[in-house]
């Protein structure tokens, strides 16, 4: 694996099981490090106490990420009854209990205002940031904050089962923003008795899923072998929700300079949003126009 001082020019996905106990940013440092990369990042924070599905992109498909951040997301979680925490999961402090307990009809009847286009204020300990800090650093000082409410499509919010009267096992999928722990806190109150996430686990993400997913150990046991580099998935298999067009050759030459390039005739209608292919790799991802695409990224494969 040859290197330079910086890293070395290593493209794909890594699909990680991220286990509980570390946070997101401590995972893809980790990868990075064990692949030797140059460039890394992640597509959907994980909250530290969380498990499932992270999506490492090395390289070159951290341009997908931002493109991937909009693709519904799958959570397994289990709802803890009778108390509020500080910061909406079982890692924070208690600040309120109730005695009251849902049943599975109550449950059922108050899911469905939870689906569809909603509003959801965030948790106070999140990544939000309010007058240029991180929420989460405001609420460690102690300070309590009115975070402001914001738009979220929720696909699904179904219950699975109820192993007994304090806790709730349900399936929630959402678009980009959702925060899992504001759902158990909102269902808690609207119910009357309080409510926390106890464990969550993110099943996949977009096109991911987590059973295709590797183990940091695995991970840890290759690094910085040739043999690693059979983890990686593909750069393109973040774009399977985006149509897919070809590049001619001259379209080709123009579309890696930056500029419009003509493309044949594929999916996808006047204006929509494709990712190009040239000689079976990715080269751009743009919007269409007639013929041609113009790029708002370019890969380098």
């Amino acid at each position: 694996m040859g290197r330079s001082r910086k890293g070395r020019d290593v493209s794909g996905w890594v699909l990680v099981d991220k286990p509980a106990g570390i946070t997101s940013t401590s995972v893809v440092n980790k990868i990075r490090w064990a692949f030797g990369a140059k460039k890394a990042g992640h597509a959907g924070t994980l909250d530290p106490d969380a498990t499932g599905m992270l999506p490492v992109a090395l390289g070159e498909a951290t341009k997908t990420i931002p493109y991937l951040a909009e693709a519904l997301k799958g959570y397994d979680f289990t709802a803890r009854w009778g108390a509020a925490t500080t910061t909406d999961d079982a890692a924070g402090t208690v600040i309120a209990t109730s005695d009251l307990r849902p049943t599975e009809a109550a449950i059922r009847a108050a899911l469905p205002q939870y689906i569809g286009d909603i509003r959801q204020v965030p948790p106070q300990f999140s990544a939000v940031k309010v007058e240029g800090a991180r929420a989460y650093d405001i609420a460690r000082g102690g300070a309590a904050m009115e975070l402001a409410a914001r738009d979220l499509y929720v696909e699904t919010l179904a219950l699975v089962a109820m192993p007994d009267a304090d806790h709730a096992a349900l399936h929630f999928v959402c678009g980009s923003g959702g925060y899992v722990r504001s759902i158990a806190r909102d269902l808690g109150a609207d119910l009357g008795c309080l409510g926390h996430v106890l464990h969550l686990r993110r099943t996949w993400v977009g096109p991911f899923d987590v059973e295709d997913a590797v183990t940091l150990d695995q991970i840890e046991s290759l690094s910085q072998t040739p043999q690693i580099d059979a983890l990686l998935k593909p750069v393109a298999l973040a774009l399977g929700d985006l149509p897919m067009v070809i590049a001619t050759e001259a379209g080709a030459a123009r579309l890696k300079n930056g500029n419009p390039g003509q493309v044949l005739p594929g999916p996808g209608e006047y204006g929509a949003l494709v990712w190009v292919a040239h000689n079976g790799r990715p080269l751009a991802i743009g919007r269409l126009r007639g013929a041609e695409v113009h790029p708002e990224r370019v890969f380098n494969l």
